[in-house]
């Protein structure tokens, strides 16, 4: 089934009480490929991590019972997110061990090295200049740390043709591989799962 504009840009940009009936939608849709990419990530108890695109919050949580002596942040675009994830992680947020902002991903608001884990899921299909969204991640990733990202991938046309392309760019493997390769990653690896009757790659990178 073709996706309708509005959804779709609900799903890029949630506003609303559309965009938080969406976001809870899309916690569902998305728990599979944010658990994997938390396995991905080899998480510890002092990891800092960063979770690019948190939406509703709730992996950002999981994230913050593996790394409970560490510091876990999350940024989105959508104030109406942030508010949504805010009031999940309230409790966390108190302890300091969670921290939200409202941010895009190609301007960051953390310093040079902050991370040693992060990760986005389902969120490069929205960046209108991929290169730049990555180059900052790298920016902020430390000598050594781990990037996971997750998408996708155009090879699965039934599913990307269900996607208005005004509001969704799909990229090939290939191409993503290359993009995290310009942006300064070495050597990313590529992982392909069927999840949810949808074909997820996971591009596992180092700095």
């Amino acid at each position: 089934m073709h996706r309708p504009e509005f959804i779709a840009r609900q799903s890029a940009h949630p506003t609303g009480l559309l965009g938080r009936v969406i976001a809870r939608i899309m916690a569902l849709e998305t728990a599979t490929p944010n658990r994997r990419a938390l396995e991905l990530l080899e998480l510890d108890e002092k990891s800092r991590v960063l979770e690019v695109g948190c939406g509703h919050g709730h992996t950002l949580a999981r994230a913050a019972e593996f790394a409970w002596q560490g510091f876990v942040a999350g940024i989105d675009i959508s104030a109406a997110m942030v508010q949504m994830a805010e009031s999940f992680n309230r409790a966390a947020i108190e302890k300091g061990l969670i921290e939200i902002r409202r941010a895009s991903s190609d301007l960051i608001p953390y310093p040079d090295e902050s991370f040693d884990r992060i990760y986005a899921v389902h969120t490069l299909y929205f960046w209108n200049d991929p290169l730049a969204h990555l180059q900052e991640i790298h920016r902020l990733c430390r000598e050594g740390g781990r990037f996971v990202l997750a998408f996708g991938p155009k090879e699965d046309e039934r599913a990307a043709a269900a996607f208005p392309s005004s509001v969704y760019t799909f990229y090939s493997v290939s191409q993503t591989r290359d993009l995290l390769s310009k942006a300064g990653f070495e050597n990313p690896c590529m992982l392909r799962e069927r999840i949810r009757g949808r074909d997820i790659a996971f591009a596992l990178c180092r700095r």
